[in-house]
């Protein structure tokens, strides 16, 4: 089963290079798991491929059969990597590592389109209407290079904080080059049943059309929240893709534009011929459905991606605001701060009032605010830079537990640790509870908070016995309700399953999968998480005793 071996509390190094952090999704194929390329210092996505299914696609044929698909793989690889479109994601990497195939991948952040419908449910028609539009520009320039995306789907579609859709997953891409052939050599479809179109459900030959098909059902389930072709059964939901038409979307949403309705049932039509004739032309129908631009500036992400936004402050610069200084991130309005409703615990001294401190001089303020534009933009690297340089001077003229000390420490610390750079953030997190703790007392939020980042840089570090005793003191102070109980219950388990205790820690995991469950239901993104941890440790596990390897 590809996957990633837990070493010291860490995941495996492919290729030497590229170190997995975290399972992110996983299909038929093979798996993605977020890592962090160790060379160059930067967030990557890793897709590794099963190569047992390679074996099964070769069996009966030849023996070198696998490694002309492993090589038929790395050639569609490469037409990935020579596509250049801000709506699809950059290939950075590809190869082989251990007898397993893998792709380096931009890691792209926000929220998957899948993620967003179970959060959301059915989304308003502007917002459908910009998703699709969007998948039209990065679809129009796959086509153009005679490539099929053939897998697309929700999950395969990243809506971003600012709004901006990047589609991904081309790894199993069909090249139309007579000379390119497919990776499916065996006459089974590859793709997900809910969006293949009819002559794909069919083995049959595919063009962008095919793609096309997939966006129409996309359409359908973004604006009703089901797929337009539900069946209790894979071969079910094939069978009435190839047989039964689709329920029209005013049915459903009498509100909706004719226009829209129109478009999604000539996209869902049986025969190819019959759908519009190539992603520019439903790009083209779209238009008219898009929002008009805004006249006014671009207010700061809300808490979820609103796809929209691309097109109601087209080309605006990144909008700036306050910055939360607990998680260096943006303070939504009328929205408390992550972690800031988490009760005190019984009995114990609830937070106080920070003091009163100087105002900062007009230059270091502008410099603070140069410093919330950056963080706003994302340019991890400068942010750092001028933290690095604004901290000592801030400091020197404000005093250690001055809030914008703080605030500057904060965001500093945060992008550290987003970047993986443990080893410079653990101080930093140490120093703010430190300062915290001494003005609002030991359990104050931001102080469990605190803790609870350094326990993940000792984690990041290989410390996992510190960090899993840190997680444990965690555990004992919240309340079982507070916000931060379910991740510190997740990363214990993880670290209890890495130091030995594979069984233990799945049982951990497994009480955390229940109580998330029931509490979100099974669709949840924290539940698939968890599941996916509970399917990587069930490997091998036994289930009358402890785990031996």
């Amino acid at each position: 089963m590809t996957g990633a071996r837990l070493v010291d509390g860490r995941y495996r190094l492919v290729d030497g290079r590229y170190r997995l952090v975290e399972k992110i999704g996983h299909g038929g194929m093979g798996q993605v798991w977020a890592a962090r390329d160790e060379r160059l210092e930067r967030p990557v996505a890793v897709k590794l491929l099963r190569t047992d299914r390679l074996a099964e696609a070769g069996a009966g044929r030849t023996a070198g059969r696998a490694e002309e698909l492993r090589r038929r793989f790395l050639r569609e690889c490469r037409i990935s990597a020579a596509l250049d479109h801000p709506g699809l994601v950059t290939v950075f990497d590809a190869g082989s590592d251990g007898g397993e195939l893998y792709l380096v991948m931009q890691r792209v952040p926000g929220l998957s389109l899948a993620d967003l419908l179970a959060e959301e449910g059915p989304l308003t028609a502007d917002r459908a209407v910009a998703v699709a539009a969007q998948v039209c520009a990065a679809l129009a320039a796959v086509h153009a290079v005679e490539v099929v995306h053939r897998d697309l789907k929700p999950s395969n579609v990243m809506v971003r904080d600012d709004g901006r859709v990047v589609l991904l997953d081309l790894g199993i891409a069909t090249a139309l080059d007579p000379e390119s052939t497919r990776l499916t050599l065996t006459g089974s479809p590859i793709g997900s049943p809910a969006y293949m179109a009819p002559e794909q459900a069919l083995a049959a030959a595919v063009d962008r059309r095919s793609d096309l098909y997939a966006l129409g059902c996309m359409l359908h389930e973004m604006l009703t929240g089901d797929a337009p072709f539900p069946a209790p059964s894979a071969l079910g939901v094939l069978r009435r893709h190839v047989d039964d038409p689709p329920v029209p979307l005013r049915e459903v949403r009498p509100e909706l534009p004719i226009e829209l309705e129109a478009l999604v049932l000539d996209l869902l039509a049986k025969q190819p011929a019959d759908r519009p004739a190539d992603a520019r032309a439903v790009h083209a129908r779209l238009l008219p459905l898009l929002p008009a631009p805004a006249g006014t500036p671009q207010p700061p992400p809300g808490p979820v991606p609103d796809p929209s936004r691309p097109f109601r402050f087209p080309h605006h610069p990144a909008p700036s605001g306050p910055i939360d200084p607990r998680t260096g991130g943006w303070t939504v309005p009328g929205r408390s701060p992550a972690r800031a409703s988490t009760p005190t615990p019984s009995g114990l001294r609830p937070s106080t009032p920070p003091p009163t401190a100087p105002q900062p001089p007009e230059e270091l303020a502008s410099a603070c605010a140069r410093l919330s534009d950056l963080v706003a933009a994302r340019r991890h690297t400068e942010v750092i830079g001028l933290a690095g340089l604004l901290l000592p001077r801030a400091r020197t003229e404000l005093g250690e537990g001055a809030p914008l000390v703080q605030t500057v420490r904060a965001i500093l610390a945060r992008t550290l640790l987003a970047e993986h750079r443990y080893g410079d953030a653990l101080p930093e997190y140490r120093q703010l509870a430190a300062v915290a703790a001494a003005e609002r007392g030991p359990y104050d939020p931001a102080v469990l908070d605190h803790r609870g980042r350094a326990a993940r840089c000792l984690e990041g570090l290989g410390r996992a016995a510190e960090a899993l005793a840190e997680y444990r003191a965690l555990l004992a102070v919240h309340p079982p309700d507070a916000p931060a109980v379910p991740e510190l219950r997740e990363r214990a388990g993880l670290l209890r399953a890495g130091g030995g205790d594979r069984d233990g820690g799945w049982q951990e995991l497994l009480e955390l999968l229940l109580d998330t469950e029931r509490r979100y239901g099974p669709h949840h993104p924290d539940v698939r998480r968890v599941r996916g941890h509970l399917e990587a440790l069930g490997t091998g596990r036994t289930t009358t005793g402890p785990h031996r390897a």
